[in-house]
């Protein structure tokens, strides 16, 4: 879930980039420096940042604990499903 939020962050910047641009366009010399991200910007992106690393590496560890079956666990997990589908029909 943060890691979505951290894409759509980074979507939007990128979206008000040439909206930054043209406001300073004209404006007296500063350029854009009166764009600059405040102290608190950058440690919420900071934080954002982490967060999708550590749901990512979460998901990722969650993935590599998951072992092969054994082909008695398969054969024994189809006669569950045929028997559930079985008990279903009648």
């Amino acid at each position: 879930m943060g890691f979505m939020r951290v894409l759509t962050l980074l979507l939007a910047i990128a979206l008000s980039a040439p909206v930054l641009a043209q406001h300073g366009k004209g404006g007296g010399g500063q350029g854009g420096r009166s764009q600059q991200m405040t102290q608190q910007d950058r440690q919420r992106m900071r934080d954002d940042m982490r967060d999708a690393y550590r749901d990512r590496d979460r998901d990722r560890g969650r993935q590599e604990r998951q072992r092969p079956m054994s082909r008695e666990e398969r054969d024994k997990l189809r006669r569950d499903v045929e028997d559930a589908n079985r008990n279903l029909r009648r």
